[in-house]
């Protein structure tokens, strides 16, 4: 995929609305379209996160190891979803695990290029920051939810 399909790509996306070209060609430049089979770790909770994703088409489960089962669904992912923020923040790991339930199609962006991109132009660092804020929190009360659902609730 080129980088003017990817910006078309892209400026579909609601996570996306709102940018301006300049952003949008700079977020185009760090990514390239990937497809994954079904059942496809994508990445391993705890090990080294290097990348963003958007899922443009499939299903992607977002996994907690449990020490007494193997993996537990935290949450499931769908088109148009930013999958993993863990590249944003050192130690650069992945607090879950991301397996494909279906083939699936994704943009990765590089995590290294995304941090570079971010530091030297502080307004796309802070419009993406604001964005990976709301995934973040989305992401930590679905897991909150889970594991109360899982271990039951104490009150």
């Amino acid at each position: 995929m080129d980088i003017d399909t990817l910006m078309t790509t892209l400026g579909e996306q609601s996570f996306f609305a709102g940018l301006r070209p300049e952003h949008m060609v700079v977020l185009a430049s760090t990514a390239e379209e990937v497809e994954y089979g079904g059942g496809v770790e994508i990445f391993e909770e705890g090990g080294h996160a290097d990348a963003a994703y958007l899922i443009l088409e499939g299903a992607v489960a977002l996994e907690l190891h449990v020490s007494h089962r193997a993996h537990h669904i935290v949450q499931t992912l769908h088109e148009g979803e930013v999958l993993g923020w863990g590249w944003l923040f050192p130690p650069h790991r992945w607090s879950f695990s991301a397996r494909t339930l279906e083939p699936t199609k994704v943009v990765r962006f590089d995590a290294v290029q995304l941090r570079a991109a971010w530091d030297s132009d502080c307004e796309l660092g802070y419009e993406m920051m604001k964005r990976f804020a709301e995934v973040m929190t989305s992401r930590l009360k679905a897991t909150r939810l889970q594991l109360v659902d899982f271990y039951g609730n104490t009150h």
